[in-house]
């Protein structure tokens, strides 16, 4: 089991069709879901919320929740779909998380979140584990991380992502939660020095493989979410750079030819276009066309029966000649 480097759950954007685009540039990435609520799962359409491509592997499903029964029949839903983890969100600080009494208001409630954790590790087989920030509000980090992350780990955990930010629940929005609150990377260093036989993975503000490299001189793995999602083109060297294998492609045209069959079999299970299209526009970085690519399909993909041709379409307007750019 390795966390060596995952691409983080984004609310919106890591759906099924990112993870399987994001898969087809690095075998050995770790994929997570969007964060899917308890209640969601458990009475909502599994099929639609839960589904993955065979391909996604190795994917962790993101639960929010706080209810330590619903975490169990959760967990324990996403192990009979096929998931190889299960991540607890304790850091999203968004108003309707804080409402449901879960996501980052959680760090306030340390015994309820290992407990929580606990009842899940009796429950299921795979890995069982929780992505929380340094500590919200006018909480000291040096206590708060420390308090959740010595119960969480008693209770079982078997790692922990930390963004390495306060989230401040009250007085900034979630968009600014993101960016103001300053980085404390230290402060994740302290805790794995703490706790050496733990794996602890650092997110929060990683821009590059080569930062990535930096902070993996101080934890055992990297988790990277905007600058993956924007740039995809960044994963292309994921494998060589990080593991030392080579990449599945070389190119991001040889990505998208690997990718046209699913997308065709998508769109003939009634799935648009745009659905899958949308997480492609930071595809091609620093190619000639790129600017071509992301207007023919911000101009065609949306429109009502935009099929395949569309996307072969924007592609051919990349030049050929120039390779996708690689990470820097």
């Amino acid at each position: 089991m390795t966390w060596k480097f995952s691409v983080a759950p984004m609310m919106d954007w890591t759906d099924r069709h990112c993870r399987v685009f994001h898969r087809l540039m690095s075998r050995r990435a770790r994929l997570y879901t969007e964060m899917l609520t308890t209640g969601a799962i458990i009475h909502g359409d599994r099929a639609r919320l839960l589904g993955f491509d065979a391909s996604e592997h190795p994917v962790a499903l993101q639960l929010g929740g706080s209810d330590p029964r619903d975490l169990v029949t959760a967990a324990e839903i996403g192990e009979q779909f096929g998931y190889d983890e299960i991540n607890l969100n304790v850091g999203c600080p968004s108003d309707r998380v804080k409402d449901g009494r879960f996501g980052a208001c959680l760090m306030a409630e340390p015994a309820l979140v290992a407990e929580g954790v606990a009842a899940m590790k009796r429950a299921v087989r795979i890995p069982v584990t929780l992505k929380c920030r340094i500590g919200i509000d006018d909480q000291d980090p040096e206590v708060a991380l420390d308090t959740l992350a010595r119960g969480v780990i008693a209770a079982g955990a078997d790692a922990l992502v930390v963004h390495a930010r306060k989230a401040w629940l009250n007085g900034l929005s979630p968009k600014e939660n993101r960016d103001i609150p300053p980085l404390d990377y230290d402060r994740v260093y302290r805790l794995k020095a703490a706790l050496p036989d733990v794996p602890i993975i650092i997110n929060g503000g990683i821009t590059s493989l080569a930062e990535a490299m930096r902070h993996l001189a101080h934890v055992d793995g990297v988790m990277l979410g905007r600058a993956a999602y924007q740039e995809p083109w960044r994963l292309l060297t994921v494998d060589s750079e990080l593991f030392g294998e080579t990449a599945p492609h070389a190119t991001m045209k040889d990505v998208f030819a690997e990718m046209l069959p699913y997308i065709e079999r998508q769109l003939a299970e009634g799935t648009r276009l745009h659905s899958i299209t949308r997480h492609f526009v930071g595809a091609f970085h620093g190619v000639p066309g790129a600017r071509a690519f992301r207007r023919h399909l911000a101009e065609n993909g949306v429109r009502p029966g935009a099929d395949i041709d569309v996307l072969r379409e924007a592609i051919a307007r990349v030049d050929d000649r120039a390779p996708a750019a690689v990470a820097a």
